[in-house]
């Protein structure tokens, strides 16, 4: 039985990474291969895998995961102001940061479960929101956004009008313009910023796999299924909680310095509330305590993002060209009430459908599939072992 489980597991990574790795080619057909939105999935994928080891795993829905998606953005860009541009030293801070803040939110929140555990996540992020707004401007730079800029030259110049990069004046880096971010020298843009994203999206995802498998992703399991009765017998399960707590901020931080390391500034915006309401759309869509199920979800959403929101009165002209005038002009007018602007409604009626029909989201389809497929073959082998009466 444990031979059969990991051998599942092993061809379930395998063959994630290599869906992950291939993607230019097979996001082509849907015109989805460009390295923007590659980025953008492999990112969101990160977040919401590291969401879905909370939620997913121990049932605690918080809506503050965007406070640590800011946090990594900035501690990245402050890296990459005071050290250097490459994205590695950036990367270890935002999580080792996104961390502490982790435990100090998760350990206030999780003396409360349930409803009053999610409004107090979304507390903090809020908190977190308006002090990087307004409260924390010399270290923010605050609706403007912090920036990279070029290396400081006069000590009389201020920290956000001017760099300073240690490391890098130190080995002699010259710069060219516009500061861009790397790694060992590799630009971190276009493919190959993907690619590094995708490398890191399956690192989590191996990570988060092996959490799931393990003894202490037994007991988070044990924790939703019913957290009073392992109370009751004398487990704590609160060091549990927070330890997840912890790692899935962590995740979030690292998302968030990725989308700082391929696209160099930090706002505020990245902190609000509605980002946080995003990464559940996206577990929630996938499939929520399922591995692949969140990767999915996200690149869906980022998809409809990118692509549906981006269609006009025009394009659906085109798509009906081939009705009769009168009914092509009717389904352009009425469709573009699910497009451009309004590709918010088409994502609410998705998920809708979702939720009614599948509430194990998209995995759950692809199991029912796949169990009827496997329930046929079965009984075409019974009936061919069967024996054959006599004539």
């Amino acid at each position: 039985m444990e031979k059969n489980v990991a051998l599942k597991d092993t061809t379930l990574f395998f063959g994630f990474a290599a869906v992950i790795l291939l993607l230019p080619i097979l996001l082509e057909p849907i015109g989805a291969n460009y390295p923007d939105l590659l980025q953008k999935i492999a990112i969101f994928g990160i977040f919401a895998i590291g969401f879905n080891i909370l939620f997913g795993l121990t049932g605690y829905l918080s809506f503050g995961h965007a406070a640590f998606i800011g946090i990594g953005s900035y501690m990245t860009l402050w890296s990459f102001k005071l050290l250097t541009m490459n994205v590695v030293p950036a990367i270890m801070f935002s999580v080792i940061l996104a961390g502490v803040f982790a435990y100090i939110i998760g350990f206030v929140s999780l003396r409360r479960s349930g409803i009053y555990f999610s409004i107090l996540t979304l507390a903090f992020a809020q908190m977190c929101y308006s002090l990087a707004y307004s409260v924390l401007t010399p270290i923010t730079n605050g609706e403007t956004g912090l920036q990279t800029r070029a290396i400081r030259k006069s000590s009389e110049t201020s920290l956000l009008d001017g760099d300073i990069r240690i490391i890098d004046q130190a080995f002699g880096v010259q710069e060219l313009g516009v500061p861009t971010t790397n790694f060992f020298g590799m630009a971190m843009s276009g493919y190959t910023g993907f690619y590094f994203c995708a490398v890191l999206l399956i690192v989590c995802f191996f990570i988060a796999q092996r959490i799931t498998r393990s003894n202490f992703g037994i007991m988070l399991k044990a924790i939703k299924s019913n957290q009073n009765r392992l109370n009751y017998t004398g487990i704590h399960t609160r060091p549990y909680l927070i330890t997840a707590f912890v790692i899935s901020g962590m995740y979030a931080g690292l998302a968030g310095s990725l989308m700082a390391a391929t696209d160099p500034i930090a706002g505020a915006e990245r902190m609000q509330w509605t980002a946080s309401g995003e990464v559940v759309l996206m577990t929630i869509l996938g499939g929520v305590g399922t591995l692949v199920g969140p990767v999915l979800g996200a690149g869906i959403i980022k998809y409809a993002e990118q692509k549906v929101s981006s269609w006009n009165e025009g394009i659906l002209e085109s798509f009906f060209s081939f009705l009769p005038e009168t009914l092509q002009h009717f389904m352009a007018n009425l469709g573009v009430l699910f497009v451009g602007e309004g590709w918010h409604t088409t994502l609410g009626l998705l998920f809708m459908i979702i939720v009614i029909f599948l509430p194990g989201g998209i995995m759950e389809g692809i199991r029912r599939i796949g169990a009827k497929f496997s329930r046929k073959k079965p009984e075409a082998d019974t009936n061919a072992a069967a024996p054959q009466p006599a004539e």
